[in-house]
């Protein structure tokens, strides 16, 4: 059984949230407060520690007392990026990862993805979800990883690809589905704002 002190929870607050017309994702309000907040009120139960992955912002997000680091590329690379930076300051055996924009996260996400991880001694276990129509969704920001993936990681980023997907496929990785399909949803326009604060009142 994978233990939450073995385990950090990532929160990614590092991209650029065009669609949202540029502002920092993480510092929206959801419910009145920012929704980084919704994040660590999720993870912090599933994990020994927290980094969050910014790069913008860094003094309001380190406020909330957790490491903030920054991508190692200036120019926003997407998730991959922060999942290497996270991988180097990680001093678990894993690492839990989660956007900062998903406040409906499961709160058993680490407990399911762990328990797949340990079924088939896999090296990365992601989220998928089931939507109402029955299609199944990859949710791959939603990850527990072995923090010994770091030089893979290291390695595929210096090929140039930030493609998530195939980096997993380059791994022994698997998929878990989970059935609520709004565990995984998440913020890209006001409206999708407001919709997920409707669902979760």
């Amino acid at each position: 059984m994978i233990l939450t002190k073995d385990i950090t929870g990532l929160i990614l607050a590092g991209g650029r949230a065009q669609r949202m017309g540029g502002i920092d994702k993480g510092l929206i309000p959801f419910h009145n407060k920012p929704l980084i907040e919704s994040a660590i009120a999720k993870l912090k139960t599933q994990t020994q520690t927290i980094i969050i992955n910014a790069n913008r912002n860094i003094t309001k997000y380190a406020g909330y007392g957790y490491p903030v680091i920054m991508d190692e590329t200036p120019d926003f690379s997407g998730p991959l990026a922060g999942f290497s930076v996270g991988l180097k300051a990680c001093k678990t055996p894993y690492l839990l990862t989660s956007p900062c924009d998903s406040p409906l996260l499961p709160n058993n996400l680490a407990e399911v993805l762990g328990a797949e991880m340990e079924r088939g001694d896999f090296e990365l276990v992601y989220a998928s979800s089931r939507e109402a129509d029955g299609k199944v969704w990859a949710q791959p920001v939603f990850c527990l990883m072995r923090t010994n993936m770091q030089d893979s990681l290291t390695n595929f980023l210096l090929k140039g690809d930030l493609k998530i997907d195939r980096w997993f496929k380059e791994l022994r990785s698997s998929t878990v589905i989970f059935e609520d399909p709004q565990a995984f949803a998440n913020v890209n326009t006001p409206e999708e704002l407001k919709s997920l604060e409707e669902v979760s009142a």
